[in-house]
């Protein structure tokens, strides 16, 4: 799967995606650390790409736009890391690309929730 890291999230999250065979590219590679959120959904796309995030904004900036790209939201703390990896993994094993390029999907420790936003015309 193809993936878009926000600015927020962190190195080891990264490193664990990429662990995981995952194609992922960080906002801050692309010159894109202070990019606004608006900017960085409109990237991921256009790049075909799932945005993983810790920002909370997005959901509301998804819902409001309704053609957003997938958007993994990870309710994270340095305690909670390795069981938010865990879920996020599981997340990744039961939904093909395709549903997560069309979701808000929040991953926590040990449950997902998955929402699909209605486009706009």
């Amino acid at each position: 799967m193809k993936f878009l890291t926000d600015q927020d999230v962190w190195a080891a999250t990264t490193v664990f995606l990429r662990g995981l065979g995952q194609d992922v590219v960080t906002a801050s590679e692309l010159g894109l650390a202070q990019a606004d959120d608006v900017d960085l959904l409109k990237l991921a796309q256009q790049h075909g790409r799932i945005l993983v995030t810790r920002d909370r904004d997005f959901g509301s900036l998804v819902f409001v736009q309704g053609n957003a790209p997938g958007v993994i939201y990870l309710r994270i703390l340095p305690s909670t890391r390795d069981a938010v990896h865990a879920e996020l993994e599981r997340v990744l094993s039961l939904y093909p690309e395709a549903d997560l390029q069309m979701a808000f999907v929040v991953v926590e420790p040990g449950r997902h929730r998955m929402r699909k936003p209605t486009a706009k015309p």
